[in-house]
């Protein structure tokens, strides 16, 4: 990257200057493939929340049309006969999805959700017995991760109280160092028998070594698994490389794939261990022969459960059509200038408010989180005031909005009025 691009003495407090930026941008582009949200009376929306929700892909529809015309056309025909046939469609998304997980063809499908997914990886890697009997994850994860991980626990008759460990930022901090995690799988790990850690804090936005944590979890034994749901389309991941055991995600916030989009998951090449079945993990050549028998599908395809819901996952092949042609490590470079943008900004027009999002460029995904000082409610008042102006972020209680600024679609012209929105917004609301 260009050193000027992070530099923050080169950058201005100006729309021009943010303007001038995105004349520049190689990428720019992108953003006219992108449906973007607008008042009622037409006028654009600053839409900075593709960390809860990506933006509709353009060719998405078309997608979704192609499908809807083969069913009504073609009715049962269509499982072999559409456009994209349906029995093997999971295929249409697996070279994109493994390119973006940095993992093999073979060890990546997309299926199911995130936190079903999630629940089938722990049905196969959790495996308590004797003292290791304890999942260790972040304090504050988010909640659907928090409520299998106990459920499985309480599966298998432990009590969580005893068997999750969550483990919180040093005193007076909000992040997690990675030095934390190996201290304390050093000390502890005999009794840990899972790690489940995500690669994008979702809340603080901070972004994790995932090979360091895996390393980790792997010298003391443990089982390395990882939530990727605020990582894949936002990170570089190298699963493969890093030895992971396994990772889970969904496609509705970075991917683009639409609310309620097929989920997905990787399963390193090197396990082959029992799991939940189902008829569309048995392999493609004899599942419709409909015997008793399972003969797994090689791969991560083989935890497969259904079949694919095809008008859920067509959005998502125009999207990773998109990735494609941006190139990761290029979006992941406009990423970091975009947020370095955001954090200069911030600290001149809204120097009171405090942001937990690490500033250290590397150490961050296309996300920042600022908390909101002062009396009880003047947070959520300032994030009403931003919505107001034409700002879309998200709000944490008590005190957070989120503001991520997506390189695909977002432009420098994006942060500027975010930001500005924000000032304004903090000045109604002292």
């Amino acid at each position: 990257m260009p050193p000027h691009i992070m530099n923050p003495g080169t950058h201005e407090p100006t729309l021009e200057f943010a303007r001038r930026r995105d004349e520049a941008d190689p990428l720019q582009g992108l953003r006219e493939k992108f449906a973007l949200p607008r008042r009622g009376q037409g006028e654009p929306l600053v839409y900075l929340c593709g960390h809860s929700l990506g933006l509709m892909p353009l060719a998405a529809r078309g997608m979704v049309m192609e499908e809807l015309d083969d069913w009504a056309q073609l009715a049962v025909l269509g499982h072999e006969h559409a456009h994209r046939p349906w029995i093997p469609y999971h295929e249409n998304l697996r070279d994109g999805l493994a390119a973006l997980a940095g993992a093999r063809a073979g060890e990546v499908v997309a299926m199911s959700s995130l936190t079903v997914n999630l629940h089938l990886m722990l049905a196969a890697f959790y495996r308590p017995s004797g003292a290791r009997r304890r999942i260790l994850i972040e304090a504050g994860a988010f909640s659907s991760d928090r409520h299998a991980v106990a459920s499985q626990i309480i599966w298998r008759g432990l009590d969580p109280r005893e068997a999750l460990v969550e483990l919180s930022p040093p005193v007076g901090t909000d992040t997690v160092p990675e030095e934390s995690i190996e201290s304390y799988l050093e000390e502890h790990g005999a009794e840990i028998a899972l790690v489940l850690w995500p690669g994008v804090q979702y809340r603080t936005g901070q972004a994790f070594d995932l090979g360091r944590i895996a390393r980790a979890a792997h010298r003391a034994g443990c089982v390395a698994g990882f939530d990727l749901a605020h990582s894949i389309g936002n990170m570089p991941l190298a699963l493969h490389d890093i030895d992971a055991d396994f990772a889970v995600w969904c496609s509705y916030k970075y991917l683009n794939g639409g609310p309620g989009a097929i989920g997905g998951c990787f399963v390193h090449e090197r396990h082959d261990r029992p799991h939940l079945a189902g008829w569309w993990g048995h392999e493609a050549a004899t599942r419709f022969r409909m015997r008793p028998e399972f003969h797994a599908a090689p791969g991560a395809a083989g935890w497969q459960i259904s079949n694919p819901p095809i008008l859920s996952a067509a959005p998502l092949i125009a999207s990773l059509a998109l990735f494609e042609q941006a190139g990761l490590q290029r979006l992941r470079q406009k990423s970091m200038a975009l947020t370095g943008y955001m954090e200069y900004l911030l600290d001149r027009l809204a120097p009171d408010v405090q942001l937990i999002t690490p500033r250290a460029a590397e150490s961050r995904g296309c996300q920042l989180s600022v908390r909101i000082t002062g009396p009880l409610g003047r947070g959520r008042r300032v994030f009403e005031a931003m919505t107001a102006r034409g700002v879309i972020g998200d709000w944490r209680e008590p005190d957070t909005i989120r503001l991520a600024p997506i390189p695909l679609y977002n432009s420098f012209a994006d942060v500027f009025h975010g930001a500005e929105a924000l000032a304004r917004a903090l000045h109604l609301e002292p």
